[in-house]
């Protein structure tokens, strides 16, 4: 009965344990450059120029997600790098499969996917004088009045990595207007002004209509990306392997990436001493062992990891490591 009693105890303090642990982190998540295909040709027209708005969006996201703190954020060098090595395109990297296959390598709970369905502006132009007139700017000469409005609207899926499965879903729109009296002059448009045509907008985006349309946008869908939080679960991934080679301070181990290891985990190191063996069939029954040390990943692939070490020396080929934390 009193054994009984200390299993018991035991197995509660492990619960106990391993509970806390998952509470001493945040949800830790990775944003994906926003697909934006369907206004493609609206963005180009509108900047002249073929400019990645995609990334824009998720980089304003990321901006508004660290700020409130309610996740723990990827760093956008790791991402780029997984992207690189593993060569998604950029249809691929929108579907949740594809996500779900990145997040993993990323040792994330849930990546987020999104889009932009809006992103442009139209201008009214009521002129006294001058002739021409269209999108974003003035004809020749005149006194006029100018409305221009700009629209951007985005969504996005939070996806589990495990199941493919869609979490959650956020949506965001904004919108911008501003009317203006003008002494126009040839060439004038919204983000700069030509001979004698005056802007109202500013060199930086955030100050133009379609900048504060984008932040907007931005900061409603980042409010539903928080509110989606508790539907996240925190993953709890033990990755087991051996230490393949001890080299000038680094520790090589043949575990990595695909198996949920990341850059920053710590893992303990055992060394195993003896092994008790049925006497009847030879099999392995279990593994004494003594521990080493604990070290730290500093760089991982796809099959192999580095670390370094926390505490501890004395580290051997052939040692065995098990994740400490996650």
């Amino acid at each position: 009965m009193k054994r009984l009693l200390v299993l018991v105890t035991a197995a509660f303090l492990l619960l106990s344990v391993t509970g806390a642990l998952a509470q001493a982190r945040k949800k830790r998540i990775a944003i994906m450059d926003f697909d934006y295909a369907t206004v493609h040709s609206a963005s180009a027209a509108l900047f002249g120029q073929d400019v990645d708005i995609g990334k824009g969006v998720a980089d304003l996201l990321v901006n508004y997600l660290v700020k409130d703190g309610s996740y723990s954020i990827i760093e956008r060098k790791a991402l780029d790098k997984i992207l690189a090595e593993q060569n998604f395109s950029n249809s691929e990297r929108a579907n949740p499969t594809s996500a779900a296959k990145i997040g993993k390598m990323l040792g994330v709970d849930a990546i987020v996917v999104g889009s932009i369905t809006e992103f442009g502006n139209e201008t009214k132009n009521t002129k006294i004088g001058g002739a021409g007139g269209g999108l974003g700017g003035f004809g020749l000469g005149g006194f006029g009045h100018k409305k221009s409005k700009a629209i951007v609207a985005l969504n996005a899926r939070m996806i589990d990595i495990d199941t493919g499965e869609i979490l959650g879903v956020a949506e965001g729109k904004g919108e911008s207007s501003r009317d203006s009296t003008s002494l126009l002059g040839g060439g004038g448009n919204w983000h700069g002004f030509g001979a004698g045509g005056v802007d109202f907008g500013s060199s930086d985006f955030q100050n133009t209509i379609i900048g504060e349309a984008t932040k907007t946008a931005v900061e409603h869908m980042s409010t539903e990306v928080v509110s989606n939080r508790e539907k996240l679960q925190i993953r709890q991934v033990v990755v087991a392997g051996l230490v393949a080679a001890v080299d000038a301070g680094q520790i090589i181990l043949n575990v990595g990436g695909k198996a949920g290891l990341k850059v920053g985990d710590q893992l303990n190191v055992e060394r195993v001493t003896k092994e008790i063996k049925d006497p009847a069939t030879g099999q392995v029954l279990r593994r004494l062992s003594t521990p080493v040390g604990i070290v730290k990943v500093t760089d991982v692939d796809d099959v192999s990891s580095i670390a370094t070490a926390v505490s501890g020396t004395g580290f051997k080929v052939g040692d065995a490591v098990k994740t400490l934390t996650q």
